[in-house]
């Protein structure tokens, strides 16, 4: 698993010049969701949020957004560059349960969930699961395996299907790679969206 701290540490943050490359496309992904739902939109929760680089979009859609990532300094950072509307914390994905966030009724992963192993990705599944509102929808960015996985992670479909058992599966769509340099542009990223079932 990615040392994401020491990451930050040394300023080597390639997913945030992602993040800027691909904004028209995430964009419109965001846009989709508010237009399936009447305001007030209610709550979303970026999980992995880095330094905020999606979080602020969600709440300058009318979403009251909670950004969590389990990096000290990211948080930080994402807090003195605060939107309105946008609450940061130190969290952990895998101990949703203990974070005392509430519930949402939007998730959005942008890399997050690819970089966890099995355990740690059912553990992602069963927060997310637990703190979701009835009829609540994710969004997830995913790398899928390749032979460069040491140096870029990537999980199947199957892998992501299997942590989130309770979860339809909507929609899977190619990723935009502009921005990504090698080796991430070999990855095949694809976009992933669900909604609970049955609650």
């Amino acid at each position: 698993m990615t040392n994401y701290a020491r990451m930050y540490r040394f300023g080597v943050t390639p997913w945030e010049g992602y993040a800027q490359a691909a904004a028209p496309s995430v964009a419109a992904l965001l846009d989709r969701e508010v237009a399936d739902r009447t305001p007030p939109l209610g709550r979303a929760l970026d999980l992995g949020c880095g330094r905020g680089q999606h979080t602020p979009e969600l709440a300058r859609r009318g979403w009251e957004t909670v950004g969590v990532d389990v990096v000290p300094r990211a948080i930080e950072d994402a807090r003195a560059a605060a939107t309105a509307g946008v609450t940061y914390v130190v969290g952990d994905v895998t101990e949703l349960e203990e974070a005392g966030l509430g519930t949402f009724g939007f998730f959005l992963d942008v890399g997050c969930f690819q970089g966890l192993d099995a355990a740690q990705r059912t553990a992602e599944g069963r927060g997310v699961t637990a703190l979701a509102d009835p009829g609540a929808t994710l969004l997830m960015l995913a790398f899928q395996p390749t032979r460069l996985r040491r140096l870029v992670e990537g999980v199947a479909q199957a892998d992501v299907m299997a942590a989130f058992p309770a979860w339809e599966l909507l929609d899977v769509r190619a990723a935009d790679t502009a921005g990504l340099g090698w080796p991430m542009n070999r990855t095949r990223p694809q976009w992933y969206r669900f909604r609970l079932s049955g609650r």
